[in-house]
């Protein structure tokens, strides 16, 4: 039995034991808190982080290894590798990296819930493409979706498409009917178009307010449709980047918090020094000392250089939420889309992921699984 003690997100202070990979209790404790103690943060997509990158075609084992430690080191114990748009053979290659990995090694096997495809059914017009591969975008296939359902063993959880793409509608049934949610995203849809996706069986919206066109009709415009379709989730970035404050916060009271979600579209150059890099997806990119990462030349964003934790920090002290409102959208919520009910909560029978923060957000102690994080 082990067992750890910390203030909670509502400021009280408790000792979570727990045995083997699995919470026993929760008890209410008068110690001193040794930090904030937080379940282990649920981050569904994510590209790479630290130099490791999910989407290389070469992925290995060791690489994957590297990849949920890194994360798991800034209080992220669970998460969905994001494949992006690429050829079809890369995007296999990449799959089947990650669930070979999952096979090979526990660690990796508990720290992945699955696997996110974003593309390539993808829109080209500018500002919706972001950082993705224009020219090898086409409509969503049925039988590619079965490609890499096999691929991926069984990991598969969601697939980002624009819906105004032709074949959408049979697409997202056939995903439905797999167990694999779709989601809306990079697209230049109609709130016809949105409100159809939703209709054929579409749950999610991907980063709502990014990967769009920088100017949009005031109105109707597919913004609002995303945030008036209640039968769809959205997913947010909360890095300061990629929505302003007024937005985030208008957003998310628009969409509601229980429809909501956190993720840091971390790039593969999250967490690196600042400076002009090469990319193989997003091209020459640059890392500023604020932790963004910018499309050199062109307008627009690469990705996210912060992790859940940054994010929760920006959100506490830049908007008006609390931590106990936003906590959910960064663990329990995500956790609860790709079917992992025992994720991301302090619950008595949940799996055993704990971070203990500092007040300024240092990771002082990770258990993922129940393991200590060496």
């Amino acid at each position: 039995m082990s067992q750890l003690t910390g203030r909670l997100a509502d400021g009280s202070t408790a000792t979570v034991s727990w045995d083997g990979d699995r919470i026993t209790s929760i008890e209410a404790s008068s110690d001193a808190a040794e930090g904030l103690l937080l379940p282990g943060l649920v981050d569904i997509q994510v590209n790479g982080y630290a130099g490791f990158d999910v989407n290389a075609v070469d992925l290995d084992t060791a690489t994957m290894r590297s990849y949920v430690d890194a994360l798991a080191a800034r209080g992220t114990t669970s998460s969905c590798p994001t494949v992006i748009t690429a050829t079809h053979e890369s995007i296999v290659a990449s799959l089947t990296g990650v669930a070979r990995a999952v096979r090979e090694d526990p660690v990796v096997a508990a720290s992945v819930l699955g696997i996110h495809v974003e593309g390539p059914y993808l829109s080209t017009v500018p500002g919706a493409v972001g950082a993705h591969n224009g020219t090898v975008m086409h409509d969503p296939d049925p039988a590619e979706l079965a490609e890499w359902i096999e691929a991926a063993e069984g990991l598969l959880r969601w697939v980002t498409l624009a819906p105004e793409r032709p074949g959408t509608g049979a697409y997202i049934e056939a995903a439905t009917k797999a167990g694999v949610r779709i989601s809306v995203g990079h697209c230049d849809a109609s709130p016809e178009d949105i409100h159809a996706a939703a209709d054929a069986g579409a749950t999610m919206c991907t980063h709502l307010g990014n990967g769009i066109q920088p100017e949009l009709p005031r109105h109707p415009n597919q913004i609002w449709s995303q945030l008036a379709e209640d039968r769809l989730h959205a997913g947010f970035i909360g890095d300061g980047h990629h929505l302003p404050a007024d937005a985030f916060v208008a957003m998310l009271r628009a969409k509601g918090l229980e429809r909501s979600y956190l993720v840091s579209d971390a790039a593969t150059l999250a967490g690196v020094e600042p400076g002009i890099y090469q990319t193989p997806v997003g091209g020459e990119v640059e890392v500023t000392a604020d932790g963004a990462i910018k499309l050199v030349g062109r307008p627009g964003l690469a990705g996210s250089g912060a992790c859940l934790a940054q994010c929760l920090e920006w959100i506490t002290t830049s908007t008006p939420y609390s931590l106990t409102e936003i906590l959910p959208l960064a663990t329990s919520q995500p956790a609860d889309l790709v079917g992992a009910h025992d994720r991301g909560r302090l619950e008595v029978g949940a799996v055993a992921d704990l971070v203990l923060f500092s007040e300024d957000w240092q990771v002082q102690q990770v258990v993922r699984a129940g393991q200590p994080l060496t």
